[in-house]
């Protein structure tokens, strides 16, 4: 079984769709220096016109991305980092979110917009926050996650693929996860979340590092409380009806993620839970997420992110 790093995964990504369609290009800071290492030898691979260093002006790059978008391209815009997305939050969110609608569902934007985020590297809140809920508040753009190596390749691709504007951060403390995956070309069709681990007395959502922090806890309960994990995957569409299913048989609901506790994904999630399943319930949903506060550099960072500890005493509360 061919095992590649979180990092070496969506480089493969970006080199499979880059050869299968001359329409692919990567736009971003520093891209050809490899700052992160899924860029590393793209440009001699490709060359400068489908590798694209830019300066450090988002709009610009940005403004570039969606131009060429516009003319049937399918650019990958990196921003290094989620927080920067803010700089030209105008035209990444709204004005993308509305292109297809206001063209009378006529015009596709076939766009990628990716950047690292997530705390555990202690680099400060313009390089930690997370930015997912945030995209998810626009509508017409769609927002996954990868949490795996497999779902980083399979996602990227199917992202590029993808004829709306999708946005897919990627975790830090994920990169030199490694993992399984195969060599082959293969997607993941967006909106489609996984049972990680089956359970029967309480369900777990939760993303990225968080869902290797989740499955931990459930392991070390096992035997005293069956926890039933899932991965979203997806935010924007999201998978509800997996969702439901597990809340059928559990009645029970724990959701992790590390945005922030206001207008968050976990609160999204909670309200639909409420509308669409709330008879299913034995019990309060928790959620863990980092407090409405910028997050901290440093050993502070410990503080307000969510951690095993925290999981694991919210499990605790619902289930009591």
């Amino acid at each position: 079984m061919r095992e590649l790093t979180f990092i070496e995964a969506i480089r493969e990504a970006y080199i499979q769709e880059m050869k299968l369609d001359e329409s692919v290009f990567l736009v971003g800071q520093d891209i050809r220096g490899s700052i992160f290492p899924h860029t590393e030898g793209l440009v001699q691979q490709f060359g400068e016109d489908r590798i694209v260093d830019t300066p450090l002006a988002e709009s610009g790059m940005y403004g570039l991305a969606f131009g060429a978008a516009q003319e049937g391209l399918r650019p990958v815009v990196d921003f290094m980092f989620g927080g920067f997305t803010y700089v030209t939050f105008s035209e990444v969110s709204i004005t993308t979110g509305q292109y297809h609608f206001l063209h009378g569902s006529q015009q596709a934007l076939p766009l990628v917009i990716t950047a690292a985020v997530g705390t555990g590297m202690r680099l400060a809140n313009d390089h930690a926050m997370s930015v997912h809920s945030t995209f998810c508040h626009h509508p017409g753009i769609k927002v996954v996650m990868p949490s795996t190596p497999y779902d980083a390749k399979g996602l990227m691709a199917a992202a590029i693929r993808d004829n709306n504007p999708v946005v897919i951060p990627w975790h830090l403390g994920l990169m030199m996860e490694r993992g399984h995956v195969p060599e082959e070309d293969y997607i993941i069709p967006l909106g489609t979340a996984e049972v990680k681990r089956e359970g029967t007395d309480i369900t777990v959502l939760a993303n990225s590092v968080q869902l290797k922090n989740a499955l931990e806890v459930a392991a070390k309960l096992e035997g005293e409380i069956s926890v039933e994990v899932i991965d979203p995957r997806s935010f924007e569409p999201f998978d509800m009806d997996t969702l439901l299913k597990s809340l059928e048989k559990t009645n029970r609901l724990v959701i992790v993620d590390e945005d922030w506790e206001n207008c968050g994904f976990a609160g999204t999630v909670s309200a639909r839970v409420v509308e669409q399943g709330f008879d299913l319930l034995d019990a309060p949903i928790i959620r863990v997420t980092t407090p409405n506060m910028p997050i901290p550099g440093g050993y502070m960072e410990n503080y307000v992110a969510p951690n095993p500890e925290r999981i694991e005493a919210a499990i605790r509360e619902v289930c009591a």
